[in-house]
């Protein structure tokens, strides 16, 4: 028997903790030159547009968005869009941003485009922590932490005006 899916935050809340989470960002980086917010594709990546939005409209400091598509069958291929090379990472700050932290497995392989540049630092941001770690990362920045069962699904939607996070 299928069980209706239970409403976790609606669009208002999402947007609270966007906001929290752009505040929480600044802090960490107010005298930075320059974030690099890389969202992890899908969900992830609008995850990080919205992040992003709220960063401008507190701070001046100069955003680069990119894209990180992961092969999901062989985790260790990546490709960035727009595509750079290692070097325009050097001492810059990189955001890694997801929408629901599973296992780890996915955020743990974002990181690697970064590991041959000279970063600065690296910080990573969720909508969503299950806290079902099977890999050594943690999140910087976190929406929402919840204990789930490993059966339960996270949903995240978030299409404009209908954001909406659900356990189903």
């Amino acid at each position: 028997m299928q069980r209706e899916p239970t409403l976790l935050l609606n669009s208002v809340q999402i947007n609270q903790k966007i906001n929290r989470i752009a505040y929480q960002i600044y802090e960490d980086n107010f005298n930075e030159k320059e974030l690099i917010i890389a969202g992890i594709a899908n969900s992830g990546f609008v995850f990080a547009e919205l992040l992003k939005v709220a960063l401008e409209r507190i701070s001046s400091i100069p955003l680069q968005l990119i894209e990180i598509r992961l092969n999901k069958e062989n985790p260790i291929d990546f490709q960035l869009t727009p595509p750079l090379k290692m070097q325009d990472f050097d001492n810059k700050v990189i955001i890694i941003v997801d929408d629901v932290l599973n296992s780890g497995k996915t955020l743990m392989y974002s990181l690697r485009p970064f590991l041959e540049a000279e970063t600065k630092k690296i910080r990573t941001v969720l909508l969503v922590d299950r806290d079902h770690k099977r890999y050594p990362v943690e999140a910087d920045f976190v929406g929402i932490t919840l204990s789930t069962t490993l059966q339960e699904h996270i949903r995240v939607e978030l299409k404009a005006g209908k954001e909406a996070v659900f356990l189903e």
